[in-house]
Formats: C-alpha cells, sequence, structure tokens
C-alpha cells in the first residue's frame, strides 16, 4: 500500500469520525431545541399539565349515601383557617356531641379511593369552596328565619367586579393570570416568579440581607390562607402542597382553566384575610374591609370604581377615595395586622399605597387626574372607640333559644356557632313567630290597646303601656317530644324571660301545690290498697298526717272506688279560707290574705278554691302535703322525736343523725357538684329570702375573717337601699361573729339547712375535695345538727327550732317531687308562702309542666331542632336528624294528669280564665277546649315587715289548648315602675283571647300555614 493511500485511509477515517460527531451535535442542538420548545409551551400553555391533572382530578369523587360512612371511607381537614372557622377540622367532635345529645347520622359522604390517597399525602381536596357560608336557621316549614352569611358584603360574580379592581389586583398581584391566549395556563404556578423566588432564597444562603421576591400566586394564595397550617407558609415543603393543590384543584373541571382563574380573582376578592378588628373579629374580603377599617359603604364604593371616568370635582374626589383605599387593602393583604393596626404600619400603609398608585398610572391603569387625587388624600381608619364595626343581626327569641342551646351542645361561642357551615332545621313556625310578635310590639299603642279591650280595672293604664313587657311560649306535643312553635317576647334584648329568669309567678304555684296533692293522694291511696284487708282496716295514721287520715277514711268507706273516684272526691274536700290563723311556717310566725276580702269566710272544695284561685286554701293544703312528707318521707322524722322516753332513744337518734345527715348532705353536694365557688354560693343564697340578719349570719359564717366592710358591701349588693345603717352593721358583725353561734344555730337563724350551710363553706375552702373527704370532715357536724334537738332544756325553743327543721326537710321532698316535673330551680323556700309564688318560678317550665298533664303524666324533651345539614354540598356533608323515640319518662300517673287536666278545663269554663271561653273556635266549626292557671306576682323588698321598692309586678296564664297545643302568656315590668301597675292575670288572659284567632291558621291541622306533624300515639 502507498503512502498515499494511507492517508486517503487516514482521511476518510477522519471524515467519517468528524461528521458522526456533528450529526450528533445537530441531534443533541435539535433535542435541546424541541425540549426548550416544549418546555416553553409547557410553561406557557399547560398543554401536559392540563391534560394529566384533568385526568388525576377526575378520579378525586366523592357521594352521598343513606347513614353513617365508616370513618375509613371519609376524611377531614387537619389544619387551615378556613376549614377551622367552617367547623370542617372539628366536624367529628360536633357530631360526636350531638350523637350524644338523641341524634344520629341519616346521611353523609363517601370519599373514593383516590380522594383519601390524595388528602393522605397531604393535599386538600379540590371542590367548590364557598367563599360565604355560615349558620343558617329555618323553621318547620323550611322557611329561613336567621341566616348568617360570612363574610358580609361581596362580589355575586366575576362579572359584578368594576374592571378596575380586577386590572389593580393583578397589576399587584398576578399578571397575565387572565391571559385568554392561554386557555390551558395552570395559575398556581408562575414560572417567571416562581424562578426569581427560587433564586432569591439560594442567594440568601450567601447573604441574609439579598431581598428575596415572592413566588406566590394568586392560586396559591387562597390555598395558603384557607388551607395551610395558620394561613402561612412554613417551609419549602408546605410550599409545594399549596402548589400542587392548587394545581389539581385548577383542573377538576377541566382542561380549560380560564373559567377557573376568573373565579380565583372573584374568590380572592371576596375572602382575603385582613386581619381582625375591635367589637367585630376576622375581616375577609374587599367589601367588609372596606366598611370595617375604613367605614365606607360597599355598593357607593363599587359604583364610583364602575365609572369610566369622574365628571365633577366631587365625584373625582369620592372616586379617588375609593380607589386610594381599595388598592391599600389590596397591599395590607401581605401583613395585615401590622399595615391595619394601630401603629406606624399605617404610615408605611400609607406610603406603599402613594407608589403603587404612581406605577399604575406609569401603566396606564389609571388616568393622571385620578393618580393625583387619589394621592391626595389620606387613608381615613374608622375610630372603633366612637363608630365601632358592629353589624349585629337580632334573632328572634325562638331563633335566639336554639342558638344558644346549640352553641352548649357543640361546646362552642355564639360568634363560632354563627361561622359554622351549619343549615338547622327547627320546630318554629316562622309566620307564627311574626304574627305574636307584631301584635305584642303593637301593646303599647293606647288606641290599639284600647281596640283590644286592655285597658281598664285590673288591666292597663294608657300612660305606662310602654312600661310593660310580654312573652308567649307555645308548644305542640307530639310522639317524638313537645315542639315548640313559637316564643318571643318584646324586650329587645337577649335576655329571654321564659327560660333566663325567676320570676314570682303567683298563683300558678298553686297549680304544682295541687299536682302535689293529688300525687300523695294516689300514693297513699296505692299503699292501702297494697295492705291485707285486716291490716289495712287495723291501720292508725298518724295525728297530725290528714292527709293519710282523709284516704284512710275515705278507702275504708268506700272499699270499692277506684283511683280516678278517689281523686275526684279529693278535689272535693273543703279547706278554709279564714285569715285569723297565725300559721308557723318559714321559722316564723306569718299571716296570708286572700285577693278578695269578701273570699275570707268561706269554706270552698279544692275545686272551687282553685277555679278561683283563693289562696288561704291552698296555704293550709300546702300545710297538709308539708306535714304528710314529715311522716312519709323523711324516715319518720316526725314520729321519731315523738316518744320522749323510749330507752333507746340516744342510740337510735346518733345512728339517725348520722344516716340523716349524710342523706342530706348526699342532696346538698350533688346540688353544688361541678359549680365553681361563686356558683356555689349563689345557689345558698338563691333559696333564701333576703333579711339583714340572714344575709348577715350566712356571710360570718362564710367568710369569717372578711372585715365589716366586706359584709357591707355583700349586704348592699343584695338588700340595696335595704341595707342597715353602720351602727345596726356593727351589730350585726359582733352578733353573728364565728365563735358567737354554733352551726344548728347558724343555720336556724339563717332559715337553711346548717348541713347546706357547712357544705358550702367547705367548698368554698376545698374546691377540690371528693365526697368520701366531705362525709368525713363532717361527721362531727352531722351529729351537732340532729343532737341538739333532742336536749331537755328549753323544750318551747326546742320545739320551735324541731319545727323549722322538719319543715325543711319536707320542703326539699317537696322540692324533689316539683323537680321531676320540671320545676327549675335547685331548692324551694321552706315556707307556706311557697303555695302563692315566693319561690318562683319561669313560664318555660310552667309550660313543661302543662306538657306533661296534657301527655297523661309522660314527661316528653323539649325540642327546638329537628334536623341539621352540617356542610351541605363539600365532601364533608352530614346530616343529622334527632334520633325518633315514642317512650317518655312517666313522672305523673295518668289518673293524677286527668284529673288536673278537668279542673284546669273548669278554670277557663267557670273561674278565673272564664272570658277565654268559647273564644277558639277552628275554620270547618270544631271548639278546641282550653284549660290553665293563671298567676299575679308582686314582688317587692320587704323592710321592717312591710313591702318597700318594688323589684317586678308580673301576671302569667299557663294553659292548654286543645289536644296537643300549650303554653304560656306573661305580661311583666322589670324595676321600681312596677309600683305603679295594678294589672293582675287578666291581662295575659285577655291578650291570649284577642291574638288566639291570629294564631289558629297556624294551629289548625287543616291549614296550610300550620307545621308538618306527625299521629299523636
Amino acid at each position: 500500500m502507498t503512502p498515499q493511500g494511507d492517508h486517503r485511509s487516514t482521511d476518510r477515517r477522519w471524515t467519517w469520525r468528524s461528521g458522526w460527531r456533528v450529526r450528533l451535535a445537530v441531534l443533541l442542538l435539535v433535542v435541546v431545541v424541541l425540549v426548550g420548545v416544549g418546555l416553553w409551551l409547557e410553561v406557557r400553555h399547560s398543554y401536559g399539565q392540563a391534560h394529566v391533572l384533568t385526568r388525576y382530578a377526575r378520579q378525586l369523587t366523592w357521594a352521598r349515601v343513606d347513614g353513617p360512612v365508616a370513618e375509613e371511607k371519609r376524611r377531614y381537614p387537619a389544619h387551615g383557617p378556613y376549614n377551622v372557622r367552617l367547623g370542617y377540622v372539628d366536624g367529628p367532635v360536633y357530631q360526636d356531641r350531638l350523637l350524644e345529645r338523641g341524634y344520629q347520622v341519616v346521611q353523609q359522604v363517601e370519599w373514593s379511593a383516590a380522594a383519601r390517597a390524595h388528602v393522605d399525602r397531604g393535599w386538600s381536596l379540590p371542590y367548590d369552596e364557598k367563599n360565604q357560608a355560615g349558620l343558617t336557621v329555618r323553621d318547620c316549614r323550611r322557611a329561613p328565619m336567621y341566616s348568617f352569611g360570612y363574610p358580609y358584603r361581596q362580589y355575586e360574580a366575576f362579572e359584578a367586579i368594576p374592571p378596575r379592581v380586577v386590572e389593580a389586583l393583578l397589576f399587584i398581584e398576578n399578571r397575565g393570570l387572565l391571559d385568554p391566549q392561554r386557555p390551558r395556563m395552570n395559575p398556581a404556578v408562575d414560572w417567571v416568579r416562581f424562578t426569581r423566588a427560587l433564586l432569591g432564597q439560594l442567594g440568601r444562603l450567601v447573604d441574609d440581607d439579598i431581598d428575596t421576591p415572592g413566588g406566590s400566586t394568586l392560586a396559591t394564595q387562597i390555598e395558603k390562607y384557607r388551607h395551610s397550617p395558620d394561613g402561612r407558609t412554613q417551609d419549602a415543603r408546605d410550599k409545594l402542597r399549596q402548589m400542587i393543590s392548587a394545581s389539581v384543584r385548577a383542573y377538576r373541571d377541566g382542561a380549560e382553566t380560564l373559567p377557573f382563574r376568573r373565579r380565583l380573582v372573584l374568590d380572592y376578592l371576596n375572602t382575603v384575610p385582613l386581619a381582625a378588628a375591635p367589637r367585630h373579629g376576622e375581616v375577609h374580603g374587599l367589601g367588609d374591609g372596606l366598611w370595617v377599617w375604613f367605614g365606607l359603604d360597599w355598593d357607593e364604593s363599587n359604583a364610583w370604581l364602575q365609572r369610566p371616568r369622574a365628571d365633577d370635582s366631587a365625584a373625582l374626589q369620592a372616586q379617588a377615595g375609593a380607589w386610594r383605599h381599595v388598592v391599600a387593602l389590596m397591599i395590607a393583604h401581605r401583613r395585615p395586622s401590622w399595615f391595619l393596626g394601630r401603629g406606624p404600619g399605617r404610615d408605611a400603609l400609607g406610603r406603599l399605597t402613594d407608589a403603587h398608585l404612581r406605577l399604575m398610572a406609569e401603566a396606564g391603569l389609571l388616568e393622571p387626574a385620578l393618580r393625583d387625587a387619589a394621592l391626595a388624600q389620606p387613608l381615613v381608619f374608622r375610630d372603633f372607640a366612637t363608630q365601632p364595626a358592629w353589624s349585629p343581626q337580632l334573632p328572634s327569641k325562638g331563633t335566639a333559644a336554639v342558638r344558644n342551646r346549640l352553641a352548649t351542645q357543640l361546646g362552642v361561642s355564639l360568634y363560632t356557632l354563627d361561622r359554622l357551615d351549619l343549615e338547622v332545621h327547627t320546630t318554629l313556625n316562622q309566620g307564627l313567630q311574626d304574627t305574636a310578635s307584631a301584635y305584642l310590639q303593637q301593646l303599647n299603642d293606647p288606641a290599639f290597646a284600647r281596640r283590644q279591650q286592655l285597658l281598664g280595672d285590673r288591666l292597663l293604664r294608657a300612660d305606662t303601656l310602654d312600661e310593660v313587657h310580654y312573652s308567649i311560649t307555645l308548644l305542640e306535643a307530639t310522639p317524638q317530644g313537645n315542639v315548640v312553635r313559637l316564643q318571643t317576647d318584646t324586650t329587645g334584648q337577649p335576655l329571654d324571660i321564659n327560660e333566663g329568669s325567676k320570676l314570682e309567678l303567683g298563683s300558678t304555684a298553686k297549680l304544682r301545690v295541687l299536682a302535689t296533692y293529688l300525687e300523695m293522694v294516689a300514693e297513699t291511696y296505692e299503699r292501702l290498697h297494697a295492705m291485707p284487708a285486716d291490716a289495712r282496716q287495723a291501720f292508725t295514721p298518724d295525728p297530725d298526717d290528714t292527709l293519710s287520715r282523709w284516704v284512710h277514711g275515705w278507702v275504708r268507706e268506700h272499699p270499692d272506688a277506684d283511683l280516678p273516684r278517689t281523686l275526684e272526691a279529693a278535689l272535693e274536700r273543703r279547706f278554709s279560707a279564714r285569715t285569723d290563723e297565725r300559721f308557723f311556717t318559714g321559722g316564723g310566725v306569718h299571716t296570708f290574705s286572700n285577693f278578695r276580702p269578701e273570699d275570707d269566710g268561706r269554706n270552698p272544695t279544692l275545686r272551687e278554691a282553685m277555679q278561683e284561685s283563693l289562696n288561704l286554701p291552698f296555704v293550709r293544703l300546702l300545710r297538709e302535703v308539708a306535714r304528710h312528707s314529715m311522716y312519709h318521707t323523711q324516715g319518720g322524722t316526725a314520729r321519731l322525736l315523738s316518744d320522749l322516753n323510749d330507752p333507746r332513744r340516744e342510740a337510735l337518734l346518733a345512728r339517725f343523725a348520722d344516716r340523716e345527715g349524710q342523706v342530706f348532705l348526699r342532696r346538698f353536694w350533688r346540688k353544688l357538684e361541678g359549680l365553681p365557688p361563686d356558683a356555689v354560693r349563689d345557689v345558698l343564697l338563691s333559696g333564701l329570702r333576703p333579711t339583714a340578719d340572714r344575709l348577715a349570719a350566712v356571710f360570718r359564717y362564710l367568710e369569717p375573717d372578711a372585715p365589716i366592710d366586706a359584709m357591707e358591701a355583700f349586704l348592699r349588693d343584695r338588700l340595696g337601699d335595704a341595707t342597715p345603717p353602720p351602727a345596726r352593721l356593727e351589730r350585726l358583725y359582733r352578733q353573728y361573729a364565728p365563735d358567737v353561734l354554733d352551726l344548728p344555730d347558724r343555720g336556724f337563724v339563717a332559715r337553711v339547712h346548717p348541713l347546706e350551710l357547712w357544705l358550702v363553706a367547705y367548698r368554698l375552702q376545698h374546691p377540690d375535695a371528693t365526697w368520701e373527704q366531705a362525709v368525713q370532715a363532717s361527721a362531727a357536724e352531722r351529729q351537732a345538727v340532729y343532737r341538739w334537738l333532742f336536749r331537755t332544756q328549753a323544750k318551747s325553743a326546742q320545739d320551735t327550732r324541731i319545727a323549722t327543721m322538719l319543715e325543711v326537710e319536707a320542703f326539699m321532698d317537696i322540692h324533689r317531687r316539683w323537680a321531676r316535673l320540671g320545676y327549675p330551680f335547685a331548692q324551694l323556700v321552706p315556707s307556706l308562702a311557697t303555695a302563692l309564688g315566693s319561690s318562683g318560678d319561669r313560664p318555660a317550665a310552667l309550660a313543661e309542666l302543662m306538657g306533661i298533664i296534657v301527655n297523661d303524666g309522660v314527661r316528653r324533651p323539649v325540642i327546638r331542632t329537628q334536623a341539621m345539614d352540617f356542610a351541605l354540598d363539600t365532601p364533608y356533608e352530614t346530616r343529622l336528624e334527632r334520633r325518633v323515640t315514642e317512650e317518655g319518662e312517666q313522672v305523673m300517673l295518668p289518673e293524677v294528669a286527668r284529673a288536673l287536666r278537668r279542673v284546669l278545663a273548669e278554670v277557663v269554663d267557670e273561674g278565673t280564665a272564664r272570658r277565654l271561653a268559647g273564644g277558639f273556635r277552628l275554620a270547618g266549626g270544631e271548639e278546641w277546649r282550653l284549660g290553665g292557671k293563671t298567676g299575679t306576682g308582686d314582688n317587692r323588698v320587704v323592710v321592717g315587715g312591710r313591702p318597700g321598692t318594688a323589684m317586678n309586678r308580673t301576671a302569667t296564664f299557663v294553659f292548654s289548648l286543645g289536644p296537643r297545643h300549650f303554653g304560656t302568656v306573661t305580661a311583666y315590668v322589670v324595676g321600681p315602675q312596677a309600683a305603679r301597675h295594678r294589672f293582675t292575670s287578666a291581662l295575659p288572659v285577655q291578650v291570649l283571647r284577642q291574638l288566639g284567632p291570629q294564631l289558629l291558621p297556624y294551629l289548625d291541622p287543616s291549614s296550610e300555614q300550620a307545621c308538618p306533624r306527625a299521629p299523636l300515639s
């Protein structure tokens, strides 16, 4: 081979090799170009993301199914301000609490496996999130009664946003977001801003002073302040979660994202967090921000921002003011608490706003005249001291009661409750509420009151109509419970007079006394009939137990009489109405009077006394009831003390003192259990008729080391103007010093059970003590309380104290009976005056008693809510309904309830409520029979045995209406002006008579305005 040939061969090898490299380089260049073009197209138009994420998002589904869903097939968010505020985070907790209170899950959402896996990775589930949500309360016919839409002010649609506002937001936060040339763009990532932010973060690793721009888009910002912990980005991993969640959310409805991007603008403007304001709470959204922080009207501001150009100088200034404050809020989102709170942040916000206004003008977003006018105006913040940002929505009293109970059941405040994504279905009838409320509100108009025949003797005076308030409650008996159809009053205050007060409601207490009496008659009748015939004949009741003596005599004379006949005979017994007798009660001697002097010489039957509401027969009846209780419910205490010569007396009494002392101590312990120290003392004082001696004796025992000034403040807080002068205060302070009186004597002076007084003092000193510790600590006191009764000296004084003690114990048993029938307070005043209302009551509690009577002695729950829809149309949706049970608690014999119904009907037919007779006739001609009991209370501070300052005056009528409905009507005056009023229970009776025809269309089962109802079982 020649050298030349070798040279040519070498050239060929070099050419081939160099050509291969060129081709490879060209290929690599083509690939790089293609990849670069692909990346550019992907960054610009998101074709690949749109395809992949759309397919992925379609798998993230959920479906509504019947019944509760297993926990493994549903999820709840763990954090995020949005999820916390709407209640999604605590959804399982709320559900458990409602299940414990008689609800059941009837419908829930079940998630797909892909959706559960998506959330388990830490990402947010995409769905149409609500910009405005809150508590909605509906009536029995699904009509809205209360709706708390939060935030308050919203743009309803993207088209409603002024174009200037959209342009400003995009200029500041996310330019190019609404580019129509990029229909599939991923709005969650702005790659240019993201790259700058990433490089900035890398630079900060070298130099902490390097300013790092933000890389967030509107999509990731919304994801952050809604779903990230505390609404913040904690680290790079958190930012990645936001980007992934927002990207998946963007393609949930398909590859075309422009509609979603417009929704982003709408969502951001409606929900961006803007700190919290005094007496308002959290501020969200541009609309609320303008109103709360700057006091600007939402509609007016939008009207100015919609105008393309101002016509005159005044219009230009108004438009510039609205524009400046809108831009300021868009900037304030970056550090809302600092920019909007008091301090240097507000000045900094003003400077940043000026800078942005100039930049917008340079970009052509606003004309120079508008820019200059906006720059010339300061940011004017609301003065929260003189102009609080408070938007109260006062619910009706029925709705308020629903909200208060629901807040208690869920364990949240009313503020939190209103912001939950919750719809509550109540038993109330909105039409009935509106009708009754409107009627009651008109009663302070003299002309209207005269047309309603409410002016006159024992009624109203035209010059004091505005001082009288009214309340009305109406319930319906159903198999599920007693459902509230109407609850309203005219106070305009949060306090619900039906349930949140303690009022002396006068003769309505006679209904409770009569019910207790008939119960005791029935018990004695059953006890006697359970005895063998010879034992029944040989049985001899105690001489002072007149109730047992009467039942024994009746059964002996009428051996074939059944219980209903016996109860009717018991109602025919006669009790004197004479006023010349002096009664030892409440630790002293008292006299009582009838309402009408002409009744003083009568000797009526109990039926007649009930019809005409005579006082003295019921005082004597309560005395008989109390004596019966002494002999039959306290271990035979009265019999145990009767034989002074029994040789076993000392040993028996020691065991009795220990046993009975523990019985009473246990009752007091249960009454006080779980209460804080202040409430423990208040419970004791609530059952105490306030006098200076009684209060001083209690105070010096509870606070033995307190100075006299503390005792004076204590007495003044409870006696007001009746507080003793300084000289007497000093005497009381010395007279009731800790070492002057022993525990039994102090209890006698205070008219409270000594063991209750001891336990209150012990709980105040040892708030964490257990029951066992209290029993151990009280051993000596239990003996002292009872042993002193049986010493032989000063027998008359001992008898007085024995009688007082026995009466206190008897009233504890009577209270137990009353509480079983719904009496709302922890104790009764141990006095025969309780028969006339001195222990107080509540209209709602009287209505519950009437419900027991209507339901044949069955106590059913009072129901205001039937169902709840939590998080409707979201992946967390749950529907709960009240569990249906047809069983109530039989707390009164059916025979007793029927006897009471007949007596109450006679009160309307022939007694104090007879003006109502025949007043309730349905459209079809059927007449509903009524029953009820009237009561008048005149509560005054007693000074020196004489009535002094008036506290309140009340008149109440508790009624049954037809076969299913019952309730109360109350008129009342609170404060010293009550002394000017002389109205009696004739007033609420007349109100019900006049209002009745307006109520009937909502109660008539054939009416379209009535609530749907289930048949009575």
